[in-house]
């Protein structure tokens, strides 16, 4: 597995995701940093993904962040979330100036539903692309597939809060990895 050459290098690998992703960068991040830098491996991009999703803030901040410190400890975290968040900033306040000059624009207003429906579909797929990596996860496929089931019924259908979700699915499922983990470390010595 390659790492990061330097400092320099992490930058610019966050600045080229930031500015790729609008409106879902999971996508981007997956093919570049698990695809194409091959920094992180499938399986500990969905992990780690799963973490920064779990955390406060953005999930790809949050990813930015744990790979930065990954690497190269305090510095690169810092470095990795300046990459994330520089540019984009400069284009945000140019583009709120430009924006405000034409925002009841039907077109204006269209293109915009039109990228966030592009950037549901990117999520989609990576999810789609990722599902391979549940067959070496702990829990096991069938766990997997029930819990997230029971998660788009407890949100989607009957609008629990998240944080009630998380708690209560996510504690499960921890209990659960927790307990298959001690079976295999078991089978192992």
């Amino acid at each position: 597995m390659a790492r990061p050459s330097s400092l320099t290098a992490l930058f610019w690998a966050f600045t080229g995701l930031a500015l790729q992703g609008f409106g879902g960068v999971v996508a981007i991040a997956q093919r570049e940093l698990v695809d194409k830098k091959r920094w992180l491996t499938q399986a500990q991009f969905v992990e780690d993904w799963a973490v920064a999703q779990v955390l406060p803030g953005p999930n790809v901040v949050n990813l930015s962040l744990m790979i930065g410190d990954r690497y190269f400890g305090v510095r690169g975290g810092m470095v990795a979330l300046a990459g994330m968040l520089a540019f984009p900033l400069v284009i945000v306040l140019i583009l709120a100036a430009l924006f405000s000059g034409v925002s009841e624009s039907v077109a204006v207003q269209g293109a915009l539903r039109g990228m966030g429906a592009v950037a549901a579909g990117m999520i989609a797929a990576t999810g789609l692309k990722l599902l391979s990596a549940l067959k070496h996860n702990a829990l096991g496929t069938p766990v997997c597939w029930a819990l997230a089931a029971a998660t788009f019924v407890a949100i989607a259908l009957l609008k629990l809060p998240l944080i009630w979700v998380l708690l209560g699915l996510g504690g499960l499922a921890a209990l659960w990895a927790y307990r298959q983990l001690g079976r295999l470390a078991q089978a192992a010595s």
